[in-house]
């Protein structure tokens, strides 16, 4: 699955735990619009599973 992280806009981050700061490891991505339209639970699974470190930067950007 090809994904242009350009087009994705983070709607939720879930499972935000402050003890595991800085890391955050446990935080996934739960909502998203993807090019405008609503992203599936399959391509939230692709980014969650497969892309750690664009997740990572939508955690900080989320509680920042």
């Amino acid at each position: 699955m090809k994904i242009d992280f350009k087009k994705i806009e983070v709607l939720e981050v879930d499972n935000i735990n402050h003890y595991d700061y800085p890391d955050y490891v446990d935080a996934y991505i739960s909502e998203a619009n993807y090019n405008g339209k609503p992203m599936d639970d399959d391509m939230l699974d692709e980014i969650n599973d497969n892309h750690p470190d664009f997740v990572y930067q939508q955690v900080w950007a989320f509680i920042n």
